[in-house]
């Protein structure tokens, strides 16, 4: 290392992007930091897999940009532990190395934006922000998309952005004459289709020295690991598992991107836990491969594989990729600040406890809660339809649940988190997101996966001692926000069955539901 730079470059945890226009020349007179901070590590309870998997990538991305010869200083909690903020930390070192001018890439969560901004104000050198370069949309793009309050639609946002970029496109019209094939991808899991899911591809990336770091610091962790991680932590590693999804699971995603299984765990023994998803959100969301790049590669295999991979099973993956993941990044940069207080609901009960050890005897979160822990993951349906639900139903706070799912998933960061937590998992935001509340009864569960038949709980009874949870719970949210559900289409059907139930058989299941939720530490 020099004594003395013109330029620092701050590169975060979530931006290793090797691709970014930074690093396409060397320049002797630039320092990159990539920094371990015990801001990050602490700002909510992180699964000790999420910690390892971005300490782990970042060190991974600073041997390669010092490979490549660019000056990289890479500092760890030990290096860091006196430093509060990232701002102490900055400040050092642009005194250390005589730095001319400060540059970072723009933070894609609010809270270090501001903090990079008031940073940057009060510098007596000059500082210049850059674009990540890693989404379709770019800042101003944006702001053009999505306006603060107002509620968008998804779909609408997916076809213009299937036109916009021309994917999946004849011309104006989508490949294929349809859009969405959503109903073409619902199907359950049978034991017939069992053989037709993948054992998914881990990795062993040895983390010993991370954990014994993150103890010795005393970092507050959930969850499980040993000295071996599993996930993607390099470029290669993802793009490996890219090509993994594409040879073994895309034939089979769309179809089965809802459904849920516990039964394959007693076929296999744990094994085919992440089902047919890619598992490719961390490697995304800390930029290690770019959307386009993982898009790209999807639809070449599709079109050279068109007898095994079906349109509806590329165009569901394409949708979550350029319709979701882009959308949801508009909503939340369109509302912040005020969207961390949405609360439309005015759901006010506390995360119960079991949440933290899935020690509960409903087996749909018990199954959701323990993978969970196990492996920092769970999929889009299971934190929608499963956690999400319960906690929707069961009125809890929504700041709770936010930093729950903060907390326990790997690919979690706060503008992809919040806007699906908030939004569309609880609809605190008032219907932003979406137009009706994800509300379900245990049917759905029953529907969508094989967890009931190894419940405690009769999926299947409303009232009783044996009841799901979930139907009368279900019930009870439905009742006390009718006035505000009551008048949407999709909902009119709810209403008009339950008005048809006996006053007395209703009265007896807002009891059930009052009485669950008093005991909701023992259910």
């Amino acid at each position: 290392m020099k004594d003395n730079y013109k330029i620092l470059r701050l590169v975060l945890g979530d931006q290793l992007n090797a691709h970014h226009s930074w690093f396409k020349d060397k320049n002797d007179d630039v320092v990159y930091v990539i920094a371990e901070l015990h801001q990050e590590a602490c700002y909510t309870t992180h699964h000790i897999q999420k910690v390892c998997a971005f300490f782990c990538a970042m060190e991974n991305f600073a041997s390669a940009l010092s490979t490549a010869a660019h000056h990289v200083l890479h500092l760890t909690l030990d290096d860091t532990v006196h430093y509060r903020t990232l701002p102490e930390l900055l400040s050092v070192l642009i005194e250390r190395y005589d730095i001319k001018q400060f540059e970072y890439q723009l933070p894609d969560e609010y809270r270090l934006k501001k903090q990079l901004e008031e940073f940057s104000s009060n510098l007596k050198i000059a500082t210049k922000p850059f674009e990540t370069e890693h989404f379709y949309l770019n800042e101003n793009m944006l702001k053009t998309d999505f306006k603060a309050g107002k509620s968008h639609r998804m779909e609408a946002f997916y076809r213009k952005m299937r036109k916009r970029f021309n994917i999946l496109m004849q011309g104006d019209q989508p490949l294929g004459g349809k859009w969405n094939y959503d109903e073409q991808n619902r199907n359950k899991l049978k034991s017939g289709d069992h053989p037709k899911v993948p054992e998914p591809l881990l990795f062993q990336n040895d983390i010993s020295l991370i954990v014994a770091r993150i103890k010795r610091h005393k970092i507050k962790t959930i969850g499980r690991i040993n000295n071996s991680l599993l996930w993607p932590v390099t470029r290669t590693q993802a793009k490996e598992l890219v090509d993994y999804f594409c040879q073994h699971c895309l034939e089979n995603f769309g179809r089965f991107q809802d459904a849920m299984s516990c039964e394959l765990d007693d076929v296999f023994g744990q094994k085919q836990w992440s089902l047919v998803h890619s598992r490719l959100s961390f490697a995304l969301n800390s930029k290690m491969i770019s959307p386009a790049f993982v898009v790209n590669k999807a639809i070449d295999f599709y079109l050279k594989n068109d007898k095994r991979v079906s349109l509806s099973q590329i165009e569901g993956f394409v949708r979550q990729i350029i319709g979701w993941r882009e959308f949801i990044r508009g909503i939340y940069w369109a509302n912040m600040p005020n969207y961390a207080q949405l609360n439309s609901l005015s759901a006010h009960n506390p995360l119960p406890s079991w949440f933290w050890d899935g020690n509960t005897k409903m087996n749909c979160l018990r199954y959701a809660i323990v993978q969970s822990l196990d492996f920092a993951y769970a999929h889009h349906i299971q934190r929608l339809m499963v956690t999400g639900n319960f906690c929707l139903l069961a009125g809890i706070n929504p700041d709770e649940v936010e930093q729950w799912y903060l907390g326990i998933y790997i690919d979690a960061l706060e503008w992809v988190e919040m806007p699906n937590t908030r939004g569309m998992s609880q609809f605190a935001d008032g219907g932003i997101v979406g137009s009706k509340a994800y509300a379900a009864s245990g049917n759905y569960i029953k529907n969508m996966s094989d967890y009931c038949g190894k419940c405690d709980y009769d999926v299947t009874q409303i009232v009783g001692a044996k009841a799901c949870p979930l139907n009368s719970l279900y019930w009870r949210f439905m009742t006390i926000h009718e006035a505000k559900f009551s008048n949407n289409p999709r909902q009119k059907l709810v209403y008009a069955n339950w008005r048809k139930k006996a006053q007395s058989h209703r009265e007896e299941i807002l009891q059930q539901a009052e009485t669950y939720l008093i005991e909701v530490e023992n259910l």
